[in-house]
């Protein structure tokens, strides 16, 4: 019987009726030596080669994903001599994704999917990772995993719209004055800097706050009356000492805000774009936007993000939170109390910062 040849004849024999079309029989060989050493690399290599000559390529594209998978699993490294038929490999797989995409798109246009749809589609094909909620000081179990906020369920953002020129011309009051603006990452010379990286102390990122740790920033509002009036009918997440936040939020140009998760998930995080002079954009979970003058956006800050300004000048949004609507009233009464008991016990501001 085949299976009580050496390894590496089977895969010789293997090889020779390959080259002579038998791929039936190669195949037979080839899966009798992974059944003994199933991380053999050349022998997923050839199995693929088999049946993509064999005109198999679902079966193809197991053993060629198996081979990648094998070389994940010991350490990253290939063999000189079957570095080839990796690339080879890749390039299979690549093709045949393209191929299932094109399949998918003509069963169901990308067109007339649906937006949620659309983004199942893409984590089925890899062309998008799965992004949950990962907030780095609290989790509220329960909540709807939702990236960025239809504006329309929310009756308070056509009035904050249509106040975007009063508000734009109180910040350029504010911009003339070089020196209102200050990092938002403020460095804290007094603890540990572990994760600090260049934004920190930077003024590339910066900020101008109405709102600051939950109090109110009179000077500040005194500048900007329209703006700090036009909160009055807005949710904001009122944790005492700690929330909410309201600012304009300054990107200098080319700056870049690196992926990272916001602090709880029991908020929603609020941008006005007020100066957005040319391309700059935000990243969240696997979906992208380019701000717009005078268009709320609204996200799930506990969700990865980044952002970046690519053009040549600053860009500045409105920048404020406000509680989920998920949240109940007195969902939102225990939770206001359990954060300010936690700063109590800690002396920590749990929700401040980014």
């Amino acid at each position: 019987m085949t299976s009580t040849l050496p390894l590496e004849t089977r895969k010789q024999a293997a090889f020779e009726h390959a080259r002579s079309g038998e791929f039936g029989e190669a195949a037979a060989l080839l899966l009798s030596v992974l059944q003994e050493t199933p991380q053999d690399l050349s022998a997923l290599l050839l199995l693929g080669d088999v049946q993509h000559a064999a005109g198999r390529t679902q079966d193809a594209s197991r053993a060629y994903s198996g081979a990648l998978q094998a070389i994940q699993m010991n350490g990253g490294q290939v063999p000189a001599a079957l570095r080839h038929g990796v690339q080879r490999a890749q390039t299979r797989l690549g093709e045949y994704a393209g191929g299932y995409e094109a399949f998918i798109e003509n069963e169901l246009p990308k067109a007339a999917r649906t937006k949620r749809f659309d983004q199942s589609v893409d984590i089925l094909l890899g062309k998008s990772g799965i992004y949950l909620q990962q907030p780095t000081k609290y989790y509220f179990p329960g909540l709807p995993q939702i990236q960025f906020y239809d504006t329309a369920g929310f009756d308070w953002v056509p009035g904050l719209e249509a106040k975007t020129a009063q508000i734009q011309h109180e910040l350029l009051g504010v911009l003339a004055d070089h020196s209102a603006f200050r990092p938002y990452l403020e460095r804290q010379d007094s603890q540990p800097n572990v994760k600090s990286h260049k934004l920190v102390g930077n003024d590339d990122w910066s900020a101008f706050y109405l709102w600051k740790d939950g109090e109110r920033v009179e000077e500040n509002c005194a500048r900007c009356p329209v703006t700090a009036a036009a909160f009055e009918n807005i949710p904001l997440d009122r944790l005492p000492g700690q929330a909410p936040s309201v600012l304009f939020s300054l990107l200098k140009p080319g700056a870049h805000i690196p992926p990272h998760h916001g602090l709880i998930n029991t908020r929603l995080i609020c941008h006005l774009p007020v100066l957005v002079p040319g391309p700059a954009w935000l990243r969240v979970g696997s979906e992208t936007r380019q701000w717009e003058e005078g268009k709320v956006c609204i996200f799930d800050d506990s969700v990865e993000h980044e952002a970046k300004n690519e053009a040549d000048q600053t860009r500045v949004v409105l920048l404020f939170d406000i509680w989920r609507p998920e949240l109940s009233m007195q969902e939102r009464e225990e939770v206001t109390k359990f954060l300010g008991a936690i700063s109590t016990y800690s002396g920590e501001k749990i929700v401040s910062g980014n």
